[in-house]
């Protein structure tokens, strides 16, 4: 099985790439910097116009049997209604969070298709509307838009056998999550590996807790 993470230099794409290398599977990290000394890693800014591209063509015809759309940003963490949330964080948010989860699975189509592969999209329990606290509006909106862009993916690519989960990881302790979240990275990256495993036709369009609970929209 060969799998691709987009955002496999640290956090929770570090963790599902060091796991997926130990099962024998061929497992492709993407970075925007340098990329780690081991194993096998590309070079992708999901926010880059033509990086997607530019990947697709390296990777020619190679069928991928899962893309992992982990990338993401959140740039607005503590930022106040009144003076916060400036315009051009906006435009990097969405370019990341969803315009660059969108232009990978486009340009990736071409193998996800030769291997019937599947797609996971992580997204985040602050994408729901039914659970709505208030705050972070863009980073909220940006995982509420991927959520819809995920929806919307999975009933157009059911005649190429193409599943597509999106999942919220839990709360966990990473640079992005901070020291008070609830769970660590391994137990987020065992819950997600199974989750991803669990990934099928019949399930397809899903929006999963890392532990395999049906988060509300």
């Amino acid at each position: 099985m060969t799998i691709l993470i987009t955002g496999a230099n640290r956090g929770i794409g570090r963790a599902l790439f060091d796991g997926y290398s130990t099962t024998g599977d061929a497992v492709i990290g993407t970075t925007r910097a340098a990329a780690p000394e081991d194993g096998l890693w590309e070079t992708l800014d999901v926010a880059a116009p033509g990086s997607q591209a530019a990947l697709a063509g390296r990777l020619g015809g190679q069928p991928l049997d899962l893309l992992v759309c982990n990338a993401g940003i959140y740039p607005d963490k503590g930022h106040d209604l009144a003076a916060g949330y400036p315009a051009d964080m906006w435009a990097e948010a969405f370019a990341t969070n969803v315009t660059g989860v969108f232009l990978t699975i486009q340009s990736l189509l071409p193998n996800l298709r030769a291997a019937k592969g599947k797609i996971a999209i992580i997204s985040s329990m602050m994408a729901s509307q039914e659970l709505a606290p208030g705050g972070s509006y863009i980073y909220r909106a940006s995982k509420a838009a991927v959520l819809n862009l995920g929806r919307n993916l999975a009933q157009d690519l059911k005649g190429d056998g193409i599943a597509v989960g999106i999942y919220h990881p839990g709360w966990v302790r990473t640079d992005m999550g901070g020291d008070a979240a609830q769970i660590d990275v391994d137990e987020a990256r065992d819950g997600l590996m199974a989750r991803f495993a669990a990934l099928s036709m019949g399930s397809t369009g899903c929006f999963e807790t890392w532990d395999g609970k049906v988060h509300p929209f």
